[in-house]
């Protein structure tokens, strides 16, 4: 919850293939038409949004990275699961959710089901996946519509 009692909502976006040739920061480096329709969806329906990236882990969106080729879906179940615990520590020490809050998934499974998903909901966060179980192009139709 924030300060004032009320709980906060925080979107976690996955990244993507698709980034800038140059070095950016995160909200601007991924390029392809899903993650602009993400990450115009959370900075309408959240508090605050965060980058899921799978070489970085946890990203501010004003972070600065370098374009990278690393991908979650290449890696390991194994290396998913640390992924995702390095994740969930970075979600305490940087974000400090608590009870009540509610954190909405824009984010493939590769992200969410080796021990993300399971580690907010230990922490007592209500998640949201607004596109659960929506093939690519029926996510790309609802993000479309969120306009900024």
């Amino acid at each position: 919850m924030s300060p004032g009692g009320r709980a906060r909502r925080i979107g976690l976006v996955g990244c993507v293939k698709e980034k800038a040739t140059q070095p950016a920061a995160a909200a601007e480096l991924y390029t392809s038409t899903l993650f602009r329709g993400r990450r115009r969806f959370v900075e309408s329906s959240c508090d605050e949004w965060w980058v899921l990236s799978a070489l970085h882990g946890l990203v501010h969106p004003e972070d600065v990275l370098e374009p990278y080729d690393v991908t979650l879906k290449s890696m390991p179940a194994a290396q998913r699961r640390h992924w995702s615990a390095n994740v969930i520590r970075s979600i305490e020490e940087r974000i400090q959710p608590r009870r009540g809050d509610v954190v909405e998934l824009h984010c493939g499974a590769e992200y969410r089901d080796f021990g993300l998903t399971a580690g907010l909901q230990q922490r007592g966060v209500a998640l949201e996946n607004p596109t659960h179980g929506m093939p690519i192009g029926k996510q790309l139709s609802f993000y479309k519509g969120t306009r900024r």
